[in-house]
């Protein structure tokens, strides 16, 4: 079924108990970090949306319970001129995770399909051969193993225009907002097209795309929370592992029969 943003813009309040339901999930996405740990297994969690669509603001709360040893946060903001001189997916294949580990995106390789079409940082024959190039590197990725979750954080016009003026307005959070985001703006319709052109070329059956309807933040966060902890869930095992057993000697050795 073709992705329409239209259909999530309702923008309803999350009709449960905010706090603790958050805190559940929070405990629920820490166990199956240590799952991912314990079995070895390794996970891509990326978000694309709107500026002030509240990718941050969910990433905080995805990861507030994680062990910062065994999960990294990329943010990804324009590429360097060592990275603009190789190919354009050159840059997150270092940035992929390794056995027990979760990486997480902040933006994407979608740049290309995206803000590289729309503001011309990329030739026509470049981005739309990236496509394909993109669903080629993500079915890599899942051959070998690793999951791939997508999510687009979609807002209105107007709720983005309410958030924008609300962070220049508020002296701490005016460093979160500079003249892209008001070139981005101008722009909605490119975007629009951009968007609806990578959906139906990149939500593919091994990597589908999540579109969550931002304009409540508390609704979208825990909606993105619970979709990412089931999507999770189904990769890695839940059970631990059998307690190695040269530790559980060196326990008696050190503890004794009790």
């Amino acid at each position: 079924m073709a992705i329409n943003l239209s259909d999530f813009e309702t923008g309803g309040k999350y009709p449960g108990d905010y706090s603790a339901d958050l805190a559940a999930l929070q405990k629920r996405l820490a166990r199956i970090q240590v799952a991912h740990i314990v079995h070895g297994r390794r996970a891509v969690i990326l978000f694309e949306g709107w500026d002030a669509a509240g990718k941050g603001g969910a990433i905080q709360r995805l990861t507030a319970e994680w062990d910062p040893r065994h999960f990294e946060v990329w943010p990804i903001a324009a590429p360097t001129p060592e990275e603009n001189s190789r190919h354009f997916l050159w840059r997150f294949w270092t940035k992929l995770p390794a056995g027990g580990q979760i990486a997480v995106f902040d933006r994407s390789w979608y740049g290309r399909v995206l803000v590289e079409r729309v503001e011309g940082y990329a030739k026509p024959s470049e981005w739309q051969r990236g496509y394909d190039e993109i669903n080629e590197f993500e079915a890599r990725q899942k051959d070998d193993g690793t999951i791939i979750l997508k999510l687009f954080l979609h807002i209105s016009q107007q709720e983005q225009d309410e958030r924008l003026k609300a962070r220049i307005e508020h002296p701490w959070k005016r460093w979160k907002t500079g003249a892209d985001d008001f070139r981005n703006r101008a722009r909605r319709t490119d975007y629009l097209a951009a968007m609806h052109d990578m959906f139906q070329h990149t939500d593919t059956r091994w990597a589908p795309w999540k579109v969550i309807d931002g304009n409540n933040k508390k609704a979208a966060r825990i909606a993105a929370l619970k979709w990412i902890a089931d999507r999770l869930e189904k990769h890695v095992p839940m059970q631990p592992p059998p307690a190695d057993p040269a530790v559980l000697a060196l326990a008696k050795q050190a503890f004794g029969e009790g």
